[in-house]
């Protein structure tokens, strides 16, 4: 793929990880099954990656969940 879309997508997930409270449950348990910081970084940016794509299709704003 494009690695100016990876590192994007890749700068996008990691403040996601830190500041969403869903994106970070989930970083957090794929450090606690053992993945390396870039792998559970990866599975996030490939979440978020739906994430956007659900918005542009329903063309809706995101909401962060508590």
């Amino acid at each position: 793929g494009s690695p100016y879309l990876r590192k994007a997508l890749f700068s996008a997930a990691l403040v996601a990880s830190q500041h969403d409270p869903v994106l970070k449950a989930f970083y957090e348990k794929k450090r606690s099954e053992g993945k390396h910081h870039l792998t559970a970084l990866g599975a996030v940016s490939r979440k978020l990656c739906y994430i956007i794509f659900a918005i542009l299709k329903k063309n809706e704003a995101y909401e962060i969940r508590q």
